[in-house]
């Protein structure tokens, strides 16, 4: 994110886009563009975006885009779905830009190389065929890819007179909990299993599922998940539910879009002055396990727009014995998260009372657990509360890898109020002879005896040293994006 001038928050965004303002233009009219149409609207002062097929004038936007307007212009006159759904998936563009509509790309025709074989630039049959042939077998590729898939991973489904049980075959060995999430919920069975960058998802509608009797059992070694739920009312049943859209298919994560259910507050406690660690209950009918390194998303309607942020879940403490990992009871969301005096979000959520609700979504995230497999050295660089992601990883780390030698924690932050969890870390460094600490404030008091500075290469090179020649090395950053960049440069 970029500091963005006084008047541009995401509620003066509302605000102009119900204001009845031109946003477009167009003088509300929607038309058809063609390529070359919005190729040449790339300039700030005129920067026209399409993404999935529609065209938006963003040029009001720009002002507004907590990214900053350089990363805007990246897809300025052209095609940014690619670029959009690399950064954020995840945000509702068509509600945030409704105002912005300048209308749908035109179809773009067949273009048909003239040559010998064409006379008065007639295609001829053969040529014609040959294509409509391409067509046929690239959908029948996609089929086949489809159905092979499905030969791996399927599902069957028994049953007792009270009992209903769901079982997910896979052939994936290394099947745990993280990999399985489950909704029983508004009349709906959603069962989604995650494969690397790809799931296989069973969603189906049915009307006698008892609420809050969901049981989830995996067999982790030969990749079986059941699924057990209890039958509204006792007898016997002629078929599971109704299949809906996305049923028995094996698909991109990213294709998938996101899945929400609805969380409840049960505590809010501060962690320093303008922080505060949120704990959410999970519905009883839903299976969800966040893995280290990814998100979830909350999702929140205010003013009448959809908001949706990205936030990483944390253990409700600190851990200072790392015999075993630390468990996640399943039962509840830990989120520490900073409360901005004008943001729009943070101050919604700060609003909420215990028992109020808020939509979580499913995990995101690439992140891999087995990136920490024969790990060394770890390092650690996290700003504010870029500091979040790292504590499950520092979780796992000194927990499961056997060979690991060093974790070092470098944490920026402008003062001492606000550095997270410090008296937590620093008896973890005392506990643990493998982790160090380092704090760095960029805004100290003449009372502060520790380093000062913000993030640079000599400070790095004095804190990023392999224990040994050549010890296999990860390093994590999160933070803001400049501090991020930086950092990686």
């Amino acid at each position: 994110q970029v500091p963005l001038k006084p008047g541009r928050s995401l509620m003066d965004w509302i605000r102009l886009t119900k204001s009845g303002k031109d946003l477009t233009g167009l003088k509300g009219r929607l038309i058809e563009v063609t390529e070359d149409e919005l190729a040449k609207h790339n300039k700030k002062e005129d920067c026209w975006i399409c993404i999935r097929g529609f065209v938006y004038n963003v040029t009001p936007y720009m002002e507004y885009h907590p990214g900053g307007e350089d990363e805007l212009m990246k897809a300025a006159g052209t095609d940014g779905t690619d670029l959009f759904d690399q950064v954020h998936r995840w945000v509702n563009y068509e509600s945030m830009l409704k105002e912005c509509l300048v209308g749908r790309m035109a179809v773009k025709p067949i273009a048909v190389p003239k040559g010998e074989f064409f006379k008065n630039e007639i295609i001829p049959k053969s040529l014609l065929e040959n294509y409509m042939l391409n067509i046929f077998w690239y959908a029948l590729r996609k089929q086949i890819y489809s159905l092979l898939y499905c030969l791996f991973y399927s599902y069957d489904w028994f049953q007792t007179d009270s009992f209903i049980t769901v079982v997910i075959y896979t052939k994936q060995k290394d099947m745990n909990a993280e990999l399985v999430v489950v909704d029983c919920q508004d009349k709906r069975l959603r069962a989604e299993i995650i494969m690397g960058d790809h799931s296989y998802l069973v969603d189906l509608g049915s009307n006698s599922v008892k609420p809050f009797s969901l049981l989830v059992n995996i067999a982790e070694k030969v990749g079986k998940v059941e699924i057990i739920l209890k039958k509204k009312d006792n007898g016997h049943w002629e078929k599971l539910g109704q299949p809906l859209e996305s049923h028995n298919t094996f698909i991109k994560r990213t294709d998938r879009g996101l899945f929400y259910r609805k969380c409840k507050l049960v505590s809010k406690t501060e962690v320093t002055h303008d922080t505060k660690l949120f704990c959410l209950t999970l519905p009883k009918s839903t299976h969800l396990r966040v893995p280290a390194g990814q998100h979830v998303y909350l999702k929140q309607i205010i003013a009448g727009t959809e908001v949706v942020k990205p936030y990483t879940p944390v253990l409700p403490s600190l851990p200072l014995d790392f015999k075993e990992p630390s468990r996640h009871d399943g039962a509840h969301l830990y989120l520490m998260i900073k409360i901005y005096s004008h943001g729009l979000f943070t101050q919604a959520l700060d609003h909420l009372q215990i028992g109020d609700c808020i939509s979580v979504s499913n995990p995101e995230g690439n992140f891999k657990k087995s990136r920490l497999h024969n790990l060394e050295d770890l390092f650690l660089l996290a700003a504010g509360t870029g500091f979040t992601p790292m504590v499950k990883l520092l979780n796992l780390a000194l927990a499961e890898v056997r060979c690991l030698r060093t974790v070092k924690l470098l944490f920026f932050n402008k003062t001492e109020d606000d550095v997270l969890w410090r008296d937590q870390l620093e008896q973890l460094a005392l506990k643990d002879e493998r982790f160090v600490v380092q704090f760095i404030l960029s805004q100290p008091t003449k009372d502060w005896v520790g380093k000062e500075g913000k993030i640079s290469s000599s400070l790095l090179s004095e804190f990023v040293q392999r224990s040994r020649k050549d010890s296999k090395v990860l390093v994590c950053i999160c933070g803001p994006t400049p501090f991020t960049e930086q950092g990686v440069q």
